[in-house]
């Protein structure tokens, strides 16, 4: 019977147990490699077989093998799992420097206040895209697609 795997019911927590273990061929390098007891890798492995239905590796007293099912899925995880690696190394080169479009909402009034530090944010900050939107009127700046409103006053939308 083939097993249904959704986000919520997938085992993706021992994928980096089972890589670790296929890798050092062995639970106690593996569970020093990831700061774990070697139970805990083996309870993890041991979760992970029972949730896809089939042994992933064999093991003796001196030696673990993946098996056949385990060869055929490591070779689907590990790019997987690199290229959720590089998307996690991505995020955080992302969030080490401020980029992208930062896009203000400002009633008129306040427009003169904001160019020389908006300037001065945008030379040191060459990686920052900024557009400026004048509005007297009272936005729903999150709906619109802002970053920030600005207004004088105590003017806030209810």
């Amino acid at each position: 019977m083939k097993k249904d795997f959704t986000m919520h019911r997938m085992p993706v927590e021992a994928l980096p147990a089972f890589l670790a273990v296929a890798e050092h061929r062995s639970f106690t390098a593996a569970a020093a490699r990831l700061g774990m007891s070697p139970s805990a890798v083996s309870q993890s492995i041991r979760g992970l077989e029972d949730r896809v239905g089939t042994a992933l590796f064999s093991r003796t007293t001196r030696s673990v093998a993946l098996t056949e099912a385990g060869e055929l899925f490591l070779a689907q995880v590990r790019p997987a799992m690199a290229e959720i690696d590089a998307s996690f190394s991505m995020l955080g080169d992302y969030a080490s420097r401020p980029s992208g479009l930062l896009r203000i909402n400002a009633s008129r009034g306040v427009l003169p206040f904001l160019i020389k530090p908006l300037n001065a944010f945008m030379a040191q900050n060459a990686e920052v895209e900024v557009e400026l939107f004048a509005d007297d009127g009272l936005s729903d700046i999150v709906r619109e697609g802002f970053d920030a409103g600005i207004r004088m006053g105590e003017m806030l939308q209810p």
